[in-house]
């Protein structure tokens, strides 16, 4: 006889496991515990979950059920304590992940001194963000993102993306019920060009993971419609949106999605937009030397952002191989921040994390050659 087909329970949702033990003749609490074992527990295959009965988790196999994290192919250190880490998937398929320890990059002026880092043990944290990824590749073709070279190959299951949150977690033996751990949704893809698989793992971190929505964020290039759908989710991360230029003929040449959803369309679905108490949508702005840094591209962006209730982040170019723009000096992007700042708007710099392993902002581009580098495990 041939064996059954492999199906992953990691990306369904507890109606659906539910479902599968009733139809094995299992009560319904059978279905919470092997929820639980999933996503709380993090079980790494059926023969771990222990709260069930062996003679269950032997029909779930046979009937071709497995639990399936993503493979760690390889992971990277950086200097600063961030990993990257190269995930692959059953079809061989493989996207990057990033770790990284106090915070997502933190903000000019939060900077760890080097003697604290220094005595710091890379397990020693107080919070760290997970970047993840929502498709393998690319489709949106920034002209300044590494990850755009690859193009889109396919977009990630359900599964797959709350897998990747799974994996690092297991990796660094977080407890997620004493530790803070934020997820940025800024990894390899578009999130709103896999909405809803991107939703789905997002309902399921929250739910079952137990990860609070307060902590996330996802990141758009600007999909308008989707911007408008996101806002009535009844559970949704934070917003960011990818500005990076001050007017369309610039947006067009750096983001093509500009032609299809202009600054115009863009801002008028950022200001309806329904913002929850406290809450400001983030403008994601990446500084290109002599393209988008001026001190009048600032007061264009101040004039584009009226009326938002919103915040600035600003992002160095992160160099990789390919890209035809340079970093700007730190005077210069100092000097677009204090003029932002000026107009009351909060505008912060993002200090780069993991540039030294291609881990930062825009590089992540499945890179296996990194100078300088130390590889782990």
């Amino acid at each position: 006889m041939a064996a059954a087909a492999q199906f992953n329970l990691l990306g369904l949702e507890l109606q659906e496991l539910t479902g599968i033990v009733e139809k094995l003749g299992q009560p319904p609490y059978r279905a919470r515990q092997l929820f639980r074992a999933i996503y709380r527990e993090r079980r790494r295959e059926l023969a771990e979950v222990s709260t069930l009965p062996r003679a269950l988790r032997e029909a779930l196999a046979s009937e071709g059920y497995e639990v399936r994290q993503p493979q760690v192919d390889r992971k990277f250190t950086s200097s600063d304590g961030t990993i990257r880490y190269l995930m692959s998937f059953a079809d061989g398929q493989s996207v990057e992940t990033v770790w990284m320890p106090e915070g997502d990059g933190g903000e000019e002026g939060e900077e760890e001194p080097a003697a604290a880092r220094a005595r710091r043990s890379p397990r020693d944290f107080s919070r760290a963000t997970i970047c993840v990824s929502s498709q393998v590749g690319c489709a949106v073709n920034c002209q300044f993102c590494l990850t755009a070279l690859l193009g889109v190959q396919r977009n990630l299951s359900a599964g797959e993306i709350v897998g990747q949150v799974l994996a690092v977690l297991n990796d660094r033996a977080v407890e997620v019920e004493r530790e803070r751990i934020n997820l940025v949704f800024m990894g390899q893809g578009e999130p709103f060009l896999n909405y809803e698989n991107f939703m789905a793992a997002v309902r399921l971190l929250v739910e079952a993971v137990g990860i609070p929505e307060a902590r996330m964020t996802v990141s758009t290039a600007g999909i308008v419609p989707r911007i408008a759908e996101f806002g009535r989710e009844p559970v949704r991360p934070h917003l960011a949106i990818s500005l990076n230029a001050s007017n369309d003929r610039q947006r067009s040449e750096i983001m093509p999605i500009n032609r299809k959803w202009n600054l115009e369309a863009l801002l008028e679905a950022a200001r309806r937009f329904p913002l929850r108490a406290r809450e400001r949508l983030t403008f994601e702005y990446v500084l290109l030397e002599g393209v988008n840094d001026g001190q009048q591209d600032a007061r264009d962006v101040v004039r584009l952002l009226n009326g938002i209730r919103a915040k600035v982040n600003l992002i160095a170019l992160n160099p990789g191989p390919d890209i035809p723009f340079s970093t700007p000096e730190d005077a210069r992007v100092r000097e677009f921040q204090q003029v932002v700042v000026r107009a009351g708007i909060p505008t912060f710099i993002r200090r780069p994390r993991g540039r030294d392993i291609f881990a930062a902002c825009g590089q992540l581009k499945r890179t296996l050659e990194t100078q300088p580098l130390v590889e782990l495990g």
